[in-house]
């Protein structure tokens, strides 16, 4: 018999658990799926499913989406981008451009696009233009990007990538001394990239449970379950609950197509600060198509490099310590039309997703 989304929710409430369980998904897409299903309002009170840090548009850094803006507005450069890039605010103020979609309105070339693919297509039908691709991803996008390099880029396409690698941060996360996750459950289309082995640092270093979960409600629940169960008999272990695509060693030719084109370095993560081999840069010999070498003389300078705008608690929530309900600019001065941090901009963060599925604040007059 084939396993229902009920069947895993029915073994959750039978574990009854007495005591407060706070289980992290890493993933935006897991985060949306748990939102917009209902399912975390049916699970134990006691029982907390907190976003992590898996929203790429959220955690792209401050100084690299400066520079896109600052590319975007010379009349001679044209910027591709992912769409949800286009409404990140930066942190320069609301009297100058600060957002690739104000640098729009003033009248340059920003175009949203949804593949990689789509640059090149671009470029091609534009060759009298020098067109730069702002990539901003995990793993998932790191393996397409690269598969672009290798297919051959149009002579007028340069790439300003903004790429993260995912376990660093988390493993980042999880060593700090404020740290109060009693497990994780670990993206299942980054794991179908890199392996499954990739998250055994979870049980092996940290002593906690972790289970690989897919964008089912079903398979996501069967993940809950799966860290629930290893908590409670303290059968610490790893569980691939997303085995349908995701193998131990993950996709050798993707991995190796990235390792191809990209080297491992440190990355700025917005709201965190610099985490230790958490990104992907061009390698060296592929310098001629990296914006940040052709053009760094267009790079501006940071007189007030601040991680998340003034009042916003986006790095907060992107660490798991604090709901978006408890930011103290949600439902208020930041919203979707009107977004203040990055995390709600994106159909990947956390504060958009909960807004989207109606979560808001209680009030007095709500009692």
């Amino acid at each position: 018999m084939q396993k229902t989304g009920k069947y895993w929710l029915d073994k959750i409430l039978d574990l009854n658990i007495t005591e407060p369980v706070r289980i992290m998904n890493v993933c935006g897409g897991h985060e949306r799926t748990l939102s917009h299903s209902g399912v975390r309002s049916l699970l134990p009170e006691n029982l907390q499913i907190i976003p992590g840090p898996g929203c790429p548009v959220c955690v792209c850094d401050n100084e690299t989406i400066q520079f896109a803006i600052s590319l975007a507005l010379e009349p001679h450069i044209t910027i591709v981008t992912f769409g949800d890039m286009l409404r990140v605010p930066t942190n320069i103020g609301r009297t100058k451009i600060n957002s690739l979609e104000q640098a729009r309105t003033h009248g340059r070339t920003v175009v949203p696009i949804s593949s990689p693919q789509e640059a090149i297509e671009y470029a091609n039908n534009h060759d009298n233009q020098e067109i730069v691709f702002f990539a901003a991803g995990f793993e998932t996008t790191s393996a397409p990007i690269a598969a672009m390099i290798e297919q051959g880029l149009p002579d007028n396409l340069s790439l300003l990538p903004a790429l993260k690698r995912t376990w660093p941060i988390v493993h980042e996360l999880l060593k700090s001394k404020d740290n109060r996750i009693d497990g994780l459950i670990a993206p299942g289309h980054v794991a179908t990239i890199m392996g499954s082995d990739e998250w055994n640092f979870v049980n092996t270093e940290f002593s906690l449970p972790c289970a690989i979960g897919g964008f089912t409600d079903t398979s996501l629940l069967a993940a809950i379950y799966s860290v629930l169960k290893q908590k409670i008999t303290r059968n610490i272990t790893l569980e691939n609950c997303y085995n349908i695509v995701v193998q131990q060693n993950g996709n050798s030719r993707a991995k190796s197509i990235i390792n191809c084109y990209f080297d491992i370095s440190d990355a700025n993560w917005r709201g965190v600060g610099v985490v230790p081999k958490s990104g992907y840069e061009l390698k060296r010999r592929y310098s001629h198509i990296d914006a940040n070498k052709k053009y760094q003389q267009l790079k501006p300078e940071l007189t007030q490099n601040y991680q998340m705008p003034p009042g916003c608690d986006c790095s907060s929530v992107i660490l798991g310590k604090l709901s978006p309900l408890e930011c103290k600019l949600y439902e208020t001065a930041c919203t979707p039309t009107t977004p203040i941090g990055p995390c709600m901009v994106s159909d990947e963060g956390a504060c958009h997703i909960w807004w989207l599925s109606r979560q808001r604040k209680k009030h007095e007059c709500d009692a």
